[in-house]
């Protein structure tokens, strides 16, 4: 299991369609930009509230201790491609970041990792000291507790370009999660990580599962 892409992004107006067909403007940060990937992996500070320099704009469903760190699966990428592609008649790669997430990784689903979970990040090389001094000391992994599934929103839907997004997640599952910064750090493109186990009673995609039921008809 691995990291593939970090990425980060800040506040800024998202036009949204209203029940009647007009625009209204609505914060977000669901626009996330690459800044550390396999080719670039530049390592970068997660503090208890997330990525210095990412933003939420509604902490009431994102962002806080809680909900610090979004991670997504690379893996749901080439469904994600082929639904907006029949939707949209957009047929374009989808860079790592799109779905909102803060961290695009690979080898860990949904149906593969429970509530209270911790992903541990071995310290990234790249942040290391100029120093090779065998005196310094090792930094601790960078641990994140697995805290609840992404529920999705009209703005999601907006980001997407299509106005079922939305469902098209609740039906598929892929949701991703969101996680609390236990043990902050520096991580990077291509740091690997294990997952260490928690209670293990419910997976993030049992949860999703129950708290989106009825949502198919909601989200139109």
């Amino acid at each position: 299991m691995r990291i593939v892409t970090i990425s980060t992004g800040t506040a800024a107006p998202l036009f949204t369609p209203t029940p009647d067909g007009r625009q209204q403007t609505v914060m977000s940060a669901i626009r996330k930009t690459p800044r550390s990937t396999l080719d670039r992996p530049v390592a970068l500070e997660v503090a208890t509230l997330g990525f210095v320099g990412d933003e939420q704009a509604d902490l009431t469903v994102h962002g806080g201790r809680d909900k610090a760190v979004y991670a997504y699966p690379l893996e749901h990428y080439p469904t994600w491609r082929t639904m907006r592609e029949q939707a949209t008649k957009i047929d374009e790669p989808l860079p790592h970041g799109f779905m909102g997430e803060n961290l695009t990784i690979e080898g860990l689903l949904e149906t593969r990792v429970w509530i209270g979970d911790v992903l541990e990040i071995d310290a990234s090389s790249s942040s290391s000291s100029s120093s090779s001094s065998s005196s310094s000391p090792t930094a601790p992994p960078v641990r994140l507790r697995v805290d609840s599934p992404r529920y999705p929103c009209f703005k999601f839907n907006a980001r997407m370009g299509f106005k079922h997004a939305s469902k098209m997640m609740v039906q598929s599952g892929f949701s991703g999660f969101y996680l609390e910064v236990l043990q902050p750090g520096t991580v990077a493109a291509g740091d690997t990580f294990r997952l260490v186990a928690g209670a293990r009673e419910v997976t993030i995609e049992e949860v999703f599962r129950v708290k989106t039921r009825g949502a198919n008809r909601e989200l139109f």
